[in-house]
């Protein structure tokens, strides 16, 4: 099924606005994550952590949730489909995988902010900061931009058999319908 032009403009604008805001919130997560791995204030520490936990769940979380679930719409509500091109069934998957990891992730990141709210200023000083999930995060995140708007060519074998089928069907004109 096939959206209409309205709603198909409508569902993009919301899916490109939640794709770009949890581009957006990871980098601020990563920000957060420099700061704390190289500052020597205790209170830049705890405070980053902190800050960490609340932008990973008020932020990241749902903006993943967002982005996986309008992608989803836009692909069944649009000729290039889920399974027809690789580039859409590629963003499925990656996106998909980085939000399980990203919810699988986050209750690390809450215990970690627990232990600093906790932790005397000598305790702080080796944590350090959370720059592998994000740094990996951001550049999967990038990469699914890019197929997203250059869109490669190639057809998956679902993809060929549906385009192969569909050329077979005799086209119905306006005054046969």
């Amino acid at each position: 099924m096939t959206m209409s032009l309205r709603l198909r403009k409508f569902a993009l604008t919301v899916h490109l606005t939640v794709s770009v805001g949890w581009i957006g919130a990871v980098v601020a997560y990563l920000a957060l994550g420099v700061f704390a791995v190289s500052s020597q204030e205790p209170q830049t520490v705890r405070a980053a952590w902190i800050a960490m936990e609340l932008t990973g769940w008020y932020a990241i979380v749902p903006l993943a949730l967002a982005a996986l679930f309008t992608g989803i719409v836009m692909s069944l509500g649009t000729p290039w489909s889920l399974f027809r091109h690789y580039w859409v069934l590629i963003s499925l998957v990656l996106t998909t995988l980085s939000t399980i990891i990203l919810l699988l992730h986050m209750p690390d990141v809450s215990s970690l902010a627990d232990v600093v709210q906790e932790t005397d200023a000598a305790g702080l000083a080796g944590l350090g900061g959370d720059l592998l999930h994000p740094g990996v995060g951001l550049l999967v995140l990038l990469v699914i931009t890019g197929l997203n708007v250059y869109k490669p060519r190639g057809l998956t074998p679902y993809g060929w058999r549906k385009q192969q089928e569909e050329r077979a069907q005799p086209r119905q004109t306006v005054a046969e319908g």
